[in-house]
């Protein structure tokens, strides 16, 4: 899974996509500027703070002391991991998932016979794009086909690839990824970036019943494969999971990437093929470190 060389600035991405989740990264910052002020405000008036402390909650003033430069160091210590914190989400949010896609696309050897591909939970259109980008570049009469969640995240992901100019390669449509709305062996490629792990997150991320959600999904994503198809997913923690699965179904040349720490979680691009005749046996599993 090579790491193709991109020369798009983030400031580029960000014009065009914009930033999912921004609530998130609103509530780090606020929260890690609280805490700057705290540990400011602690470090200026440390002794009036000293005194506080010895007059209502401790008798000696050398605990005092303790427990005031404890608190500001808690304090200071909780902003550096907050900013800390946005700097990853701003950064997972917008290069790295734009970095991901180039490998995701570098993933599949030739793209000029792919007729039909497939971005599961394209969101705003990174990887969409990134796949349309592909097709035009090595003159495909392919299209890419990007299931989105609702009609206004589809609208929006239709006007970034008209932005990047690859519209004529996409198309969008809604539909539940637990149920894909395509026929059997369908797609020549398969793709999903940061998208799986958020099925049946309602269940709760660590549930039996979000686990089984997101095998359907997995699940879906081999049946509507041709076989000799192959499947690229970018996704969080449950890269172990994916695997146990496409092993079940027999997927063969099941590839695992190193670890890529995204959103502040540990993550992994798992690519696999469907094969053309039955597998016996279960899959071998590459880990793939280059």
């Amino acid at each position: 899974m090579g790491k193709p060389s991109t020369n798009r600035d983030w400031s580029q991405i960000y014009v065009i996509y914009g930033m999912d989740q921004w609530q998130t990264l609103l509530f780090l910052l606020l929260h890690a500027v609280f805490f700057s002020s705290m540990s400011v405000l602690f470090l200026l008036y440390f002794d009036p703070i000293c005194a506080y402390f010895e007059a209502t909650l401790l008798s000696s003033a050398a605990w005092a002391r303790f427990a005031a430069g404890f608190a500001g160091c808690v304090t200071a210590l909780s902003a550096v991991c907050l900013f800390y914190a946005a700097g990853n989400f701003i950064y997972s949010a917008l290069p790295l998932r734009h970095d991901m896609a180039q490998r995701i696309v570098g993933a599949v050897s030739d793209w000029s016979t792919v007729k039909n591909a497939l971005d599961l939970g394209c969101g705003r259109g990174i990887l969409l794009n990134a796949v349309a980008t592909q097709l035009k570049k090595t003159g495909s009469s392919g299209r890419v086909v990007g299931l989105a969640q609702c009609k206004r995240t589809a609208l929006s992901t239709l006007r970034t690839a008209n932005m990047e100019g690859v519209q004529e390669y996409v198309t969008c449509r809604e539909g539940d990824a637990r149920r894909l709305p395509f026929p059997d062996n369908y797609f020549d490629v398969v793709v999903s970036a940061a998208f799986v792990h958020t099925v049946g997150k309602e269940h709760g991320h660590r549930t039996a019943e979000a686990a089984a959600e997101r095998m359907r999904v997995v699940g879906e994503l081999v049946r509507v494969l041709k076989p000799g198809g192959v499947g690229v997913v970018w996704d969080m923690v449950h890269a172990a999971e994916y695997v146990r699965r496409l092993q079940e179904l027999r997927m063969a040349d099941i590839r695992v990437s190193e670890r890529v720490t995204a959103f502040m979680m540990s993550s992994h691009i798992v690519s696999f093929t469907k094969p053309s005749g039955h597998v016996v046996g279960l899959g071998e599993v590459r880990l793939d470190w280059r």
